[in-house]
């Protein structure tokens, strides 16, 4: 009952605008016979007045009796008949007027975004077919100019959605401000804009310069309340007189804008801050890509992602001292997958905290069968470093598994630290208060500072393979290295050394202290199950029946002591 109350308080609009039709044609009716009264009074007035203004005008002369009271009753009639049609003319006036106002209104509504001003995709599409077949009489081509803002949901999520409204409002207006004569501007979507532009066939690098433009002028910082947030801008351009995606052979506005959009992507994929113009190529590229973000949710689905396992040797004594966990895609298409084709398309695509916990669950799993010295080292994506109920889902993990947190040690890199450095502090201090390590990876490609050193709850430093294997060819990364070492030895920060692959990048790493190592020269990364038999060669499987951990991982309050009685992973 409850839900057809409110359908029956829904108006139907065809049956609004039906009822306001038949409303107008009653208020003509009346409105047409009150202006014929008005216009018979006054035809009345003329005669009546004619008869009696004369003697009303004699009599005030005191040269008559006045006029006859019926005639005066009739003029005053007239009159009140006249007044009562003004009247009714000044009120349909403003009545017109009101109704012409709202039919503006309401055409701006329908044909443009009420945030921005700009066109709505639906009247860009009406006036772009105008606009190319115009351009194409005059010897013109047309060029589409789609442009997305880079991160903007990163924005949204730190800034909220008032300062992301504003970001937006100050964008459309820079790119208000650079487009030409005769273009024509949209928002598509939520931060994806459109420009039509019409253009000298000759000289497209007329439009080489439009979209170096539009990315300067949106890349300029901008204040919003106390904060200054930068934005970037990737565009990708078609033209109508240049090729377009599938067999398409018609330059219409879908097909073009079909070509920028993957020509857009394109730009992000190669780095995000730039501009390309649509090829065909991209458009092979793009169906790969579409095939990869469909086997990636299959492949979470059906556990086809992997954990494999690289050792982590202590240099100096030569012992296998623990692993890192490297995911692998396990896929029936494509084969073994390494993580830097699929990880940053499960980024883009919102499944990298899915899949991160799916193959840290195995992990923990494969490594209760280790013996109980031995360590894990898992890696974190930066994505998952901004959700603050991070730190209780890998907890929960851990008590799932009654895997002992001093044995796990995370691995985040330096970029996570410039996103939000107050957020990240209290994730890293509410996993170090339950035993977790906490690693630096990839250390001396970022822009990491001595403060954050100190007052970060970091364990260990992690030097990027690219200062590691070349550190023998070349004295600047040498340089880097025993400047790395001597920063942790002073800040009493363990160092691992990753991409060892010679004989000769050991010995020099051992003469630097005390450092554990990875790398090649100890063999590829293995499968669970190779693991597993490497393990038992060198007698560190968990004693069996021995449990292998020595304490239990117990779940903790959210970040700030909040408690809630959602589950860690909800």
């Amino acid at each position: 009952m409850q839900g057809q109350s409110k359908l029956a308080g829904k108006v139907n609009p065809a049956a609004k605008l039906a009822n306001s039709g038949h409303s107008a044609l009653r208020d003509g009716a009346h409105d047409t016979i009150t202006l014929g009264i008005a216009f018979a009074a006054i035809i009345l007035f003329v005669g009546t007045g004619g008869k009696a203004l004369p003697p009303a005008i004699e009599a005030l002369q005191g040269r008559g009796l006045g006029p006859d009271n019926l005639v005066v009753s009739a003029l005053l009639l007239n009159v009140a008949l006249i007044l009562f049609g003004w009247r009714r003319y000044r009120q349909l006036s403003e009545e017109v007027y009101l109704h012409r106002q709202a039919e503006a209104q309401a055409l701006q509504l329908a044909e443009r975004d009420p945030l921005t001003g700009f066109l709505n995709r639906r009247s860009l599409s009406d006036a772009s077919e105008e606009l190319i077949a115009a351009c194409a009489a005059r010897g013109e081509a047309v060029a589409l100019l789609m442009a997305d803002l880079d991160s903007f949901k990163q924005i949204n999520d730190l800034h909220g959605h008032v300062a992301g409204d504003v970001i937006l409002q100050q964008c459309a207006g820079r790119i208000a401000e650079i487009l030409p004569d005769r273009s024509l501007s949209a928002r598509i979507g939520g931060d994806e804009f459109a420009c039509m532009v019409p253009f000298d066939a000759n000289h497209p690098e007329r439009i080489d310069e439009l979209a170096s433009a539009l990315i300067a002028a949106v890349a300029m910082p901008r204040q919003t309340g106390e904060t200054q947030i930068e934005v970037t801008l990737s565009i990708g351009v078609a033209r109508s007189n240049g090729v377009l995606p599938g067999n398409a052979t018609q330059s219409d506005f879908e097909s073009l804008l079909h070509a920028a959009d993957i020509a857009m992507y394109h730009a992000k994929r190669q780095g995000r801050n730039q501009y390309f113009w649509f090829e065909t190529a991209m458009d092979n590229e793009l169906r790969v890509r579409r095939e990869l973000e469909a086997g990636i949710r299959r492949g979470i689905l059906l556990g086809e992602f992997v954990p494999y396992y690289e050792q982590q040797i202590d240099l100096k004594s030569g012992k296998l001292t623990g692993f890192e966990m490297l995911a692998r895609w396990n896929s029936p298409a494509f084969g073994i997958v390494g993580p830097q084709v699929f990880i940053p398309v499960a980024e883009e695509i919102g499944l990298i905290a899915q899949l991160s916990e799916g193959l840290i669950a195995q992990a923990l799993q494969d490594a209760k069968a280790w013996d109980p010295q031995l360590t894990l080292s898992v890696n974190i994506s930066p994505i998952q470093m901004r959700d603050q109920w991070f730190s209780q889902k890998l907890l929960k993990l851990l008590v799932e598994a009654n895997f002992p947190p001093k044995r796990l040690e995370i691995e985040i890199t330096e970029s996570c630290l410039h996103e939000n450095v107050g957020a990240v502090r209290t994730l890293l201090a509410s996993l170090k208060n339950q035993g977790i390590c906490i690693s630096l990876d990839d250390f001396g490609t970022g822009y990491s500072t001595f403060g954050q050193l100190r007052e970060l709850p970091i364990d260990r430093i992690k030097i990027d393979r690219s200062f590691v294997s070349k550190l023998i060819n070349s004295e600047d990364n040498a340089t880097i290295v025993r400047a790395i070492s001597s920063l942790g030895s002073g800040l009493g920060l363990p160092i691992t050394a990753e991409g060892i692959e010679s004989e000769e990048v050991l010995k020099e790493l051992q003469a630097y202290g005390d450092f554990k190592g990875q790398g090649y020269l100890y063999g590829l990364p293995e499968s669970a199950s190779d693991t597993t038999k490497r393990l038992t060669g060198l007698n560190l499987l968990a004693a069996p029946g021995k449990p292998a951990q020595d304490e239990t991982a117990t779940a903790a309050p959210a970040p700030g002591g909040r408690q809630d009685s959602k589950t860690a992973a909800g």
